[in-house]
């Protein structure tokens, strides 16, 4: 498994309108983009109750993982297990298909659905619910427009309209009620061995800073 580069600024409303129009230049939108040029995502991340992701990521550690499940446009057929991780300052992520109904388990309580010796990640969070006390904790929800440059296996997203809900029970539901959690844009570059000059120009923003923003963070510390 090979990490990838992972960027991250904050814009506004003015960078977004002239940063995507650059990009449609000279990248192609991603194939799942609907008649907004975009997608929703839904997901739950898991914690304990010490806010282990939430301290690691915090202290700025060189190395973290967290543990979410993700679904796409509302569409509960089709539902992701993901554990991300940073080593250093690449980032890698396994993802692995669980049943709405392993997904239904897992928000009663019922997590030996997760230990099935064929899936190793699922085996990995199994474990790591008994001797990491991991929990559902928080839901995050947000619009994504993403383009992508073959060169470099690179994608490019904006993230807006970022929102959230402690109500983990009712993660699948689709009238969810949440509450706003970011009001920025979140622009983020992520990419194999190298940024292509192409995009680097395109993508250039000025004086703006990069940062190390997690969307489950913020969410947390509303």
């Amino acid at each position: 498994m090979n990490g990838r580069h992972e960027l991250k600024h904050y814009i506004n409303a003015a960078d977004y309108a002239q940063l995507r129009a650059r990009l449609r230049a000279v990248a192609r939108p991603d194939e799942h983009a609907g008649a907004d040029g975009g997608y929703m995502v839904r997901s739950l991340y898991f914690d304990n109750y010490s806010d282990k992701v939430v301290v690691e990521k915090l202290s700025g550690l060189s190395r973290r993982e967290k543990f979410r499940l993700r679904f796409y446009n509302g569409d509960i057929s089709f539902i992701r297990l993901e554990r991300k991780s940073k080593t250093n300052q690449l980032t890698f992520k396994e993802s692995t298909v669980i049943t709405m109904e392993q997904c239904e388990f897992i928000l009663s309580g019922k997590y030996e659905c997760l230990k099935q010796p064929d899936d190793l990640l699922q085996m990995e969070l199994y474990t790591k619910i008994h001797y990491q006390n991991l929990r559902p904790r928080s839901i995050v929800e947000y619009h994504r427009e993403a383009y992508k440059f073959q060169a470099g296996n690179v994608r490019v997203t904006f993230d807006t309209r970022v929102r959230t809900s402690n109500n983990v029970a009712r993660f699948p539901e689709p009238n969810l009620t949440t509450i706003p959690a970011v009001g920025a844009i979140i622009m983020e570059i992520k990419y194999d061995g190298f940024l292509p000059d192409i995009i680097r120009d395109t993508i250039s923003i000025g004086n703006r800073n990069q940062t190390e923003f997690s969307k489950y963070v913020a969410a947390r510390l509303v």
